[in-house]
């Protein structure tokens, strides 16, 4: 059994998911991939399912009844990836701003001694594409402030790409993790970092999505702000 599992959530990505899955199975590794859509309206999971048929075997989908945050979503992938044996788990998004050919190099920082592969903006040779000024401001400023209270250690505390070993979705207690937004993110790695996982950054490019629509909200980054600060008081295990 292939040991590689993508986990991709999904809310009305009718435009980007079949170029993306196509995109995975392209790649010299054999990745299998699990969609968790969370009832896309625009018939997301139709489309999934349809491919299923031709990737029978290394494509899943998991539906839930609707918007319910993206860390609930990747919180129940990392379980039905953990039941499954698969040794490495990665999260990416759906909208290309992940450039699905990191997908091997994060596995390689892991498969060389990394718990856990962070897909990094901040490291040397990390960049951000097609995002305007004031948003690459406020992403650097927001991970200046994680570290800043955390004293996490990575540079890109808030990046979505990763690949997590088996062992850390093992060790951590996924039922404890608060938050549901982009909080989820730091909350994750800052919880690795504390019970002695060894971290290490791969620098990659981000880039703004082309197709479908954003799912940031200010509502997101509240709930992250005032995350953080709870965080680092928070008990790990």
């Amino acid at each position: 059994m292939p040991d590689s599992l993508v986990i991709i959530p999904t809310y009305n990505e009718k435009e980007n998911i079949e170029k993306m899955i196509r995109k995975v199975f392209s790649l010299s590794v054999p990745f299998h991939v699990l969609i968790i859509d969370d009832g896309s309206p625009d018939g997301t999971a139709a489309i999934v399912k349809r491919l299923m048929t031709e990737f029978s075997d290394r494509l899943f989908i998991e539906e839930r009844s609707g918007k319910m945050g993206l860390g609930t979503a990747y919180i129940h992938g990392f379980k039905w990836a953990v039941k499954k044996g698969y040794e490495y788990v990665f999260e990416m998004d759906a909208d290309f701003s992940h450039n699905p050919e990191d997908l091997v190099r994060l596995r390689e920082a892991c498969v060389s001694g990394a718990d856990l592969a962070v897909g990094s903006r901040y490291v040397h040779g990390g960049e951000i594409d097609n995002w305007p000024l004031d948003r690459k401001m406020m992403s650097y400023f927001a991970s200046l402030y994680v570290r800043a209270i955390l004293w996490i250690g990575i540079l890109d505390p808030t990046a979505g790409f990763k690949c997590y070993r088996k062992r850390v979705l093992e060790t951590i207690d996924l039922d404890k993790m608060k938050f549901v937004g982009y909080a989820f993110q730091i909350e994750m790695k800052y919880t690795a970092k504390r019970l002695g996982f060894k971290v290490v950054e791969v620098p990659i490019t981000f880039t703004d999505r082309k197709e479908g629509q954003s799912k940031m909200s200010s509502g997101i980054f509240k709930e992250a702000f005032l995350g953080v600060l709870q965080m680092r008081f928070k008990k790990i295990n």
